[in-house]
């Protein structure tokens, strides 16, 4: 296969041949648990890779052994998705959690310091907060506009005489849209890495990921996705993945191993139909998007807008943009004028939009952040972070924009009559 050729253009035929699976133009769904050797030496063969005991000769590749290390339709998965990061290997898990926290443990051990960017999605933060300190695990956080100066002293300050073994971050930032320069991250990452231990950088790429951001371009060693969201893109599938340099891949796989934390040959198989129209419907998304916050940016009920295309042309955050995104992206996050009970009239009155989380599907969903997704985030992180009462988070999906925002004036409308009838 040409390998100059565009990843749209591979995602229908890459790492399947249709010949070795009689013919069938869509691979088939791999339902067995095992998988048979030819041979006591190709077992053997398959099981050294597979516990990392040794690494690939040259043109080797690793056979199947048991669904829960590899089956072909994760196989084909992964080496689809390597693609449009530039990558030299993935890995899907049975969650974007899983994907997050299998990734994390790989690399961060009891007594090691994680130093991570904010905000990022509530899970994550959950994990981070809570979760690690119970593994002696010191964490670390700085957010954007932070200089890499700063982010180091905070480190050395907080823990003297230890480097951090792995820098984790979500650009865009869920749910404020909130940009950390990739490049700048990676230059720490390097600060502290030492001839003897590396210390890596992932990056969750979620929001723009993986056809409008490319983080491995920038110096990440990683990039994390919660393949639920524009990877699967139907709301009918729960998956996570990463991409990246094969050892640092290979390391999280055989932690994946014993964790149990693969995806499943069916949701393997809905991802490979979703790939192939990943691009198609991110920038139909993203064009709607921008519809939809043009007629936000200016509407009396909104207090605040925070959508990529509209970063001040002047700031730090349109900068890096500039630098490593390639679109704004379908994620719209908005304060709307009063505070939660304003906010829940608007989500109550929503129609079209589903009242949901999650993002990146077919069909828009609405959220409230601080009494949703970010609950758990502390309160004093949820102010430092502007994850407000009145702020509300917007996926638009493939309806029609002006749809879409006839729904938006139906709920503000309903927002004002409710206000005036209080004031009465």
């Amino acid at each position: 296969m040409n390998k100059q050729m565009k990843p749209e253009s591979l995602m229908m035929s890459h790492a399947y041949d249709a010949h070795e699976h009689q013919g069938a133009v869509k691979c088939p769904i791999y339902q067995t648990s095992t998988f048979a050797f030819n041979n006591c030496e190709e077992g053997k063969a398959f099981f050294e890779l597979a516990y990392g005991l040794r690494e690939k000769e040259e043109g080797e590749e690793m056979g199947m052994i048991y669904s829960r290390l590899n089956h072909p339709n994760m196989d084909i998965l992964e080496k689809r998705l390597a693609l449009w990061d530039e990558a030299e290997a993935g890995a899907f898990f049975s969650s974007g959690m899983a994907a997050i926290s299998t990734t994390i443990l790989s690399f961060v051990k009891p007594g090691d310091v994680l130093l991570f960017s904010s905000p990022v999605y509530g899970g994550t933060d959950h994990f981070i907060h809570h979760v690690l300190p119970q593994f002696n695990i010191g964490v670390v956080g700085f957010v954007k506009g932070e200089k890499e100066d700063i982010i180091i002293e905070r480190v050395e300050k907080a823990y003297p005489g230890k480097k951090p073994s792995m820098v984790y971050v979500e650009t865009p930032g869920n749910p404020t849209n909130s940009i950390i320069d990739i490049d700048m991250v990676s230059r720490v990452a390097r600060y502290f890495s030492t001839e003897e231990r590396k210390c890596v950088l992932a990056v969750d790429n979620t929001f723009l990921g993986p056809v409008f951001q490319h983080p491995l371009q920038f110096g990440a060693d990683l990039v994390v996705y919660s393949a639920t969201k524009f990877i699967g893109g139907h709301s009918d599938v729960i998956a996570g993945a990463i991409t990246g340099a094969a050892e640092f891949v290979g390391q999280v796989k055989v932690m994946r191993t014993f964790f149990g934390s693969q995806l499943d040959p069916n949701s393997s198989w809905l991802l490979q139909r979703s790939l192939e129209t990943i691009k198609v419907r991110m920038e139909a998304q993203a064009k709607s998007a921008k519809v939809i916050a043009e007629y936000l940016k200016d509407h009396p009920m909104v207090d605040k807008i925070h959508y990529l295309g509209m970063l001040d042309e002047e700031s730090d955050m349109k900068k890096v943009f500039d630098k490593q995104c390639l679109s704004a992206g379908s994620m719209i996050a908005f304060d709307i004028v009063g505070g939660e009970k304003e906010a829940f009239i608007f989500l109550n009155n929503l129609k079209l939009f589903k009242l949901a989380v999650s993002l990146g599907s077919t069909e828009s969903l609405a959220e409230h952040p601080a009494t949703m997704t970010h609950v758990d985030v502390s309160p004093e992180d949820r102010v430092k972070l502007g994850i407000s009462p009145s702020l509300v988070r917007l996926s638009i999906g493939l309806e029609d924009p002006q749809d879409l925002i006839e729904q938006i004036r139906n709920a503000f409308e309903v927002v004002t009559k409710a206000n005036s009838s209080a004031i009465c």
